[in-house]
């Protein structure tokens, strides 16, 4: 099925989804200039995002494992899955310095690839580069397969329609194309692996380029992750049947969602900001400074050890331990290793914010429209390879 813009049936609930999404996107870009320093509150969306849209595919890494890794605490070495995850926040940061100087397109697409997939599981499978060979979603072999994406002769076709899809001035609602585009990807599946993780970074990647967020900060694996169930259907309705509006539905709720659920973590964050300071100033007495100066830090890299804690506020190694201490009595900092030496702490309120459902079970389908599903899908499977 070569790529080309459907014949929609944009009806009054699509049309309110789209607008309640456009609201939302908006509140939520204009919460996050608010902020202070912004950027530690954007990383930390690019953190959770690269985990949860791992852990899509079967990774096991935890955010606080990242954080960990980040702060140059973790013990042992690295997992496999840790270093896939650290491979996505490197493709995502890549993917969006690169968009000041290069579209959206296959070649920004390929390059993204090459940067997730270097060095880890996959790296036997041609990163950077098309798939020649034919692939596909669910159990290898066509009998079997959920869905067979197209053979390498068609796949040339069908990617070239998707950039020209990407960059056609015919007037379409932004978050239209988006959810149209997302789909189209995950259909034509170029690669042999890390297809499902590619389409989630495009949909970030195209909010960015068209100006719709000023900042990276709608993450949709937080929602996909959730509703998995119901993101295979939809996106198999439309290989079986075009039912293309039952999957933009289900695309702009999850705009919705997200954005105002990161819209409330924007504006939490701004208050325990200013309670936290209140809190250290009210009870540090001589120290206030320097525990002043690591709780900004601590927006930025949440998890500390006494030697960051020396390096952070210049205090000997007895102070910045006091110091932690002084934190972890008012409920700021909390030791995450259970160990008497090495110790770790995380600046808890602030991680809470982010690692919830972080692992949470799969809820049901929020659409009131099931009965437009195909019912006849198959067993779920996942839907990178």
């Amino acid at each position: 099925m070569p790529p080309r813009e459907p014949e929609l049936t944009i009806d009054p609930e699509l049309l309110a989804l789209l607008s309640k999404a456009d609201i939302a996107l908006g509140r939520l870009d204009g919460a996050a200039e608010a902020l202070p320093n912004p950027d530690p509150f954007v990383f930390m969306y690019v953190r959770k995002e690269a985990v949860l849209s791992s852990q899509i595919e079967g990774t096991q890494t935890s955010l606080l494992e990242v954080l960990e890794f980040e702060a140059e605490a973790l013990e042992p070495e690295p997992s496999q899955d840790l270093e896939e995850v650290v491979n996505y926040i490197a493709a995502l940061k890549y993917g969006l310095h690169r968009l000041e100087e290069l579209p959206v397109s296959l070649r920004l697409i390929k390059e993204i690839h090459a940067k997730l997939m270097t060095g880890v599981r996959g790296s036997d499978k041609t990163p950077g580069e098309f798939r020649t060979s034919q692939n596909y979603i669910g159990v290898a072999g066509e009998p079997r397969a959920r869905f067979v994406p197209p053979p390498p002769e068609e796949m040339w076709e069908s990617l070239d329609n998707f950039e020209k899809f990407l960059h056609d001035e015919a007037p379409l609602p932004d978050l239209i194309r988006l959810g149209l585009a997302h789909a189209q990807f995950e259909t034509i599946h170029p690669f042999l692996d890390g297809n499902g993780r590619v389409g989630r970074l495009l949909i970030t990647f195209l909010l960015c380029e068209r100006g719709i967020l000023r900042r990276p900060l709608l993450y949709l694996s937080h929602y996909f992750k959730r509703y998995k169930t119901g993101y295979n259907d939809r996106l198999q309705a439309i290989r079986d049947a075009g039912a293309w509006e039952p999957w933009l539905k289900f695309f702009l709720q999850g705009v919705h969602e997200v954005s105002l659920e990161a819209t409330g973590t924007a504006r939490h964050i701004m208050q325990m900001r200013e309670q936290h300071r209140e809190l250290i100033v009210a009870n540090l007495g001589k120290r206030t400074d320097r525990g002043l100066k690591l709780l900004e830090s601590l927006f930025d890299v949440p998890v500390v050890t006494g030697t960051s804690v020396e390096k952070h506020t210049g205090l000997s190694t007895p102070n910045a331990n006091a110091l932690i201490q002084s934190l972890v009595a008012l409920g700021l900092l909390k030791e995450v290793t259970g160990q008497k030496r090495n110790r770790r702490y995380i600046y808890a309120p602030y991680w809470a914010l982010f690692s919830e459902d972080e692992d949470g079970p799969q809820k049901s389908d929020p659409a009131t429209d099931a009965q437009t599903l195909n019912e006849s899908t198959g067993p779920h499977s996942p839907a990178e390879s």
